[in-house]
């Protein structure tokens, strides 16, 4: 039997953030819940974030309708790729990725091809809330397909590369990269086996990284060294995920954001309950970041720019000591 990457004792020493302690002291205490539909519902967090002139991938069009879906091959004629997705998927449920054309037939992101008659039993199951959360009736949303960043050539299996931040109170604390594998089906869920890399709050550099909870150093589909890997253009990823607490007023949430090779960082989606796997890939555990922006003053509101600069210096030692221990 492989050795487990760090014992009990060591997860608290680490100041790991329990579910119970993140339900009760965090998510219950600082999410209103008259505000969780912002965030479950897809297009809810597409409309508020346009509101907001926060950058979000374009909507091309809303299926609401079974009878919509007969004639549904009009509105897909002028695109070539689109992302189908419902409006309350969890977890990469039901999302259908298209790359192009081939003739009458959808290219699909693992290159399979399908036909108009797939796309509509896909439509007609989304709104049938095959996908959604407790299986209510449920809307599909065709948007733009994110264009691949040349930054993450070599890094993800078919599948576009996201960035989870946590905010607190409008302050990034931890940040992870996702990487999709061939394990993942070319999806950036790492219960599905995705790859996690921890992200250094002062630079968008990588951390550590970890597969099915346990660290690696290369991808495994691709064999590209992990440790390499360091976003460009951090602060306006960490602002745009900041954003996001002013445009919710949810104190606590996970922030999805891709990169596109044109339009720059773009919010995916939003998460009331972010998971709590972020902490193995950073090494470290999310309490003690938490406490200490619970503990500040904040009688007055600073603006996003504020917040983010704080994090950055505030949480950089951490990171530098992180990747100096590993050095060594």
């Amino acid at each position: 039997m492989s050795k487990p990457w760090v014992s009990i004792r060591r997860l608290k020493e680490f100041g790991m953030l329990g579910m119970n302690c993140r339900n009760v002291d965090f998510i219950n205490r600082y999410n209103q819940r008259k505000h969780f539909p912002l965030v479950d519902n897809k297009l809810k967090t597409k409309l508020l974030a346009q509101e907001y002139s926060v950058p979000t991938p374009g909507l091309k069009f809303v299926v609401r309708e079974q009878h919509e879906i007969s004639h549904i091959e009009q509105q897909l004629a002028d695109l070539d790729s689109f992302v189908l997705k419902p409006a309350k998927g969890s977890g990469g449920k039901g999302i259908l990725v298209v790359t192009g054309r081939q003739g009458d037939q959808f290219v699909r992101s693992s290159g399979a091809l399908i036909d108009i008659t797939d796309i509509r039993r896909h439509m007609s199951n989304i709104l049938a809330g095959l996908y959604s959360l407790a299986g209510s009736a449920d809307v599909a949303i065709i948007e733009d397909l994110i264009a691949f960043d040349d930054c993450f050539v070599g890094y993800s299996h078919e599948g576009v590369p996201d960035i989870r931040i946590i905010v607190f109170r409008g302050y990034p604390v931890m940040a992870m990269l996702r990487l999709a594998t061939a394990a993942s089906d070319g999806k950036a869920n790492l219960h599905q086996g995705a790859v996690g890399v921890g992200l250094a709050l002062d630079s968008g550099r990588c951390l550590k990284a970890a597969q099915f909870g346990r660290p690696i150093k290369l991808h495994p589909d691709t064999g590209c060294s992990l440790s390499d890997i360091r976003i460009s253009g951090w602060r306006d990823i960490l602002l745009l995920a900041s954003q996001c607490y002013d445009m919710t007023s949810l104190g606590y949430i996970g922030t999805d954001i891709v990169l596109d090779k044109f339009a720059g960082p773009q919010l995916l989606e939003l998460n009331a309950r972010p998971g709590l796997a972020i902490q193995i890939t950073n090494g470290r555990g999310l309490l003690p970041r938490l406490r200490h922006i619970e503990h500040m003053s904040l009688n007055r509101r600073f603006r996003a720019e504020q917040r983010v600069d704080y994090s950055m210096h505030q949480f950089a030692e951490e990171g530098s000591a992180t990747q100096s221990a590993d050095a060594g």
